[in-house]
């Protein structure tokens, strides 16, 4: 397994809040964190799993749509639990976020460590630029995920759950 910790950024910066996902990995690449490696996704499953593959410390980033608030920020620990099938109601793709997760617990090949974070989206139409909602939330979270990030380099053998 790669040493490194991977940031996987998913959506579609041309329909507005989908585009969450990929402006925050830009946002985690711009730090420059030691010991990171950020790559922006579609959200086509296999292609996540190949992305995650050699790492064993995962973190995906997309904008969801459960039918929570907008802005609301959702942490999940998806190597330990189920995602929520009501979690994410939006995909451009069959086979998306949610459906490679469960394919790989299924197929023992999941991360040791793998956390979804997201914003609840209100705006999935054509469109670049996010709601205001999400940018609101999009500092927090982006610390949240920046401190997870600093404390799996610090004891990289712990979950955080």
């Amino acid at each position: 397994m790669n040493g490194s910790i991977l940031v996987i950024g998913v959506g579609n910066e041309y329909r507005s809040d989908d585009g969450l996902g990929i402006l925050a990995a830009r946002e985690i690449r711009r730090r420059n964190i030691p010991g990171v490696d950020v790559v922006e996704q579609n959200g086509e499953g296999a292609s996540l799993i190949d992305a995650w593959e050699k790492y064993d410390r995962v973190i995906i980033v997309d904008a969801l749509d459960s039918g929570a608030a907008s802005g609301d920020v959702h942490r999940l620990d998806a190597a330990s639990k189920r995602i929520p099938a009501h979690l994410v109601h939006y995909s451009s793709h069959a086979f998306g976020v949610v459906e490679a997760i469960e394919l790989a617990r299924q197929l023992h090949s999941l991360p040791h460590v793998l956390l979804l974070y997201g914003i609840e989206g209100k705006q999935f139409d054509a469109g670049p630029g996010l709601t205001d909602a999400v940018l609101r939330s999009m500092p927090d979270m982006l610390s949240w995920i920046e401190s997870e990030l600093k404390r799996m380099r610090t004891h990289p053998s712990e979950a955080h759950t």
